[in-house]
């Protein structure tokens, strides 16, 4: 990582740059108060220069959040597991389409938090009261926003999805899955966003980089919170189909009705501002590229020979989008504190990107992409060990089952932090903030990835004969 000090940062003001406002918002204070103090000897204080990291330091550091996280999906898959039996995802499967896309909001939404506020952490913009307080309530107004309208899409999405090929359409139904979606998608936004705020405050008083814990500990509740919320209120909510026609469409009002608040709130604070207005291509495009995943679990968990695979599922996303965050907010806070203005191409990176620069290199980049892809293998057995003595899921773990499972996550994981590296350095020339466009790309291109390689190992093993559905009912 640059040794630079942080008030070499030069500011590139082009107003036509995409993302290119929330940056200078983000850095212009430090900006100004900088180049006064440049010939003083007795400066005040400014951000802290970031620490020279090992690889042993960030696999330290990342490795608990890591374990964490991965503890978290793995109770987020046994929830899955244990409510695909419920009345409503059996009379309602196309809820299955909203669990990949409502999960990937902690990419969308909450990790995309976590990397912007480190970021900001990073370069000293937390650092007094009223700095603090405008960060947070600006990105809590955001991102209460951006789940109230990536929730409806959601719900929308599983409609397209799931009744309209079959040429069936249920209005009930409908209604049902929007009120669940938007009432899920704001609730467990808000909890997220309280302890992502918590754990970035805390993390930079202990002296941590908040890159290496933030994102993690973002995904170690947020998979289990957000499942049980939907399933709880989707429940409640298809009971209420037969008594109360009138309370789905009053839990959808209700919630759209608070939209135009958030978005004052939001608009008051400059750092947030722009991304009210550029922010949503990045998270509504990831909605539909997790929905597509959704799908591929709606059709092979609904077929009771893959019954197997939902405890599975949140796992192997679940660690692949909490790694692949690490990175890229690593990456982009790097490229934040090495004197470059977005817009301004990496001299250091290579112009073509290649997968032996991404884990061979011999940058702090490259360091950490090798330092995460070892933890895959590891923390995937110690996964999938708790499961099976939890007797969680339908699948016996044979020895050719964690082969096939070993090499889906593998591949999936090397993909993404390949695609991680290329897309922070390719976002950042053209002038768009990875903090706020990377991560929701990746997280649902992870979803994608380990859902379909996930479906095709359990249909490989169905061929040759490696079959199992009856553990743990």
């Amino acid at each position: 990582m640059s040794t630079g000090r942080p008030e070499m940062v030069v500011i590139d003001c082009r107003p036509n740059a995409k993302g290119q406002r929330e940056e200078d918002a983000l850095l212009e204070n430090a900006s100004q108060s900088n180049e006064s103090d440049d010939t003083s000897t007795d400066q005040s204080p400014v951000p802290p220069a970031p620490l020279k990291e090992t690889s042993f330091s960030i696999g330290l550091q990342v490795l608990f959040p890591f374990l964490l996280a991965g503890f978290g999906t793995v109770a987020a898959g046994m929830v899955l597991d244990m409510v695909q039996h419920w009345q409503v995802f059996q009379e309602v499967t196309e809820v299955f389409i909203l669990v990949p896309a409502l999960l990937g909001l902690k990419g969308n939404l909450e990790m995309t938090l976590a990397s912007r506020l480190s970021t900001a952490a990073n370069i000293g913009h937390m650092d007094t009261a009223k700095e603090m307080w405008n960060m947070i309530m600006g990105n809590l107004a955001l991102i209460q926003v951006q789940a109230t309208v990536v929730g409806f899409l959601a719900s929308i999405a599983a409609v397209i999805f799931g009744w309209i090929p079959e040429g069936e359409f249920k209005l009930n139904h409908a209604v049902l899955l929007c009120a669940s979606s938007v009432a899920t998608a704001f609730i467990a936004s808000l909890l997220l966003g309280l302890i992502m705020i918590g754990v970035i405050i805390a993390s930079r008083k202990v002296g941590i980089n908040p890159d290496n814990v933030a994102t993690p500990i973002a995904a170690s509740l947020g998979d289990l919170i957000t499942l049980a919320l939907l399933a709880g209120i989707s429940t409640g909510l298809y009971k209420e189909l037969g008594y109360n026609d009138y309370v789905n469409p009053l839990v959808c009002v209700f919630f759209v009705a608070l939209t135009p608040i958030w978005v004052l709130i939001a608009r008051k604070i400059p750092s947030t501002k722009e991304v009210l207005y550029s922010g949503w291509e990045p998270v509504i495009i990831a909605m539909a590229i997790s929905s597509v995943g959704g799908l591929i679990l709606d059709k092979t968990v609904s077929n009771p020979n893959f019954a197997g695979m939902a405890v599975f599922t949140p796992v192997i996303n679940g660690v692949a989008g909490n790694l692949v965050a690490v990175q890229a907010s690593r990456i982009s806070t790097y490229l934040h504190m090495n004197g470059l203005a977005i817009g301004e191409p990496d001299p250091a990176s290579q112009k073509c990107i290649t997968p032996c620069s991404t884990f061979f290199g011999s940058g702090v980049n490259s360091r950490s992409a090798r330092v995460l892809f070892l933890l895959v293998a590891p923390g995937h057995l110690v996964f999938l060990y708790t499961i099976n003595s939890m007797q969680g899921g339908h699948t016996t773990l044979t020895s050719i089952f964690i082969a096939f499972y070993l090499a889906a996550a593998l591949l999936q994981v090397m993909i993404l932090l390949y695609l991680a590296d290329w897309m922070v350095q390719w976002m950042w020339g053209r002038g768009m903030d990875p903090d706020n466009f990377s991560i929701p790309y990746l997280t649902a291109l992870g979803d994608l990835l380990g859902t379909g390689f996930l479906a095709l190992c359990f249909h490989i093993l169905w061929l040759i004969g490696d079959r199992d559905t009856d553990v743990g009912d």
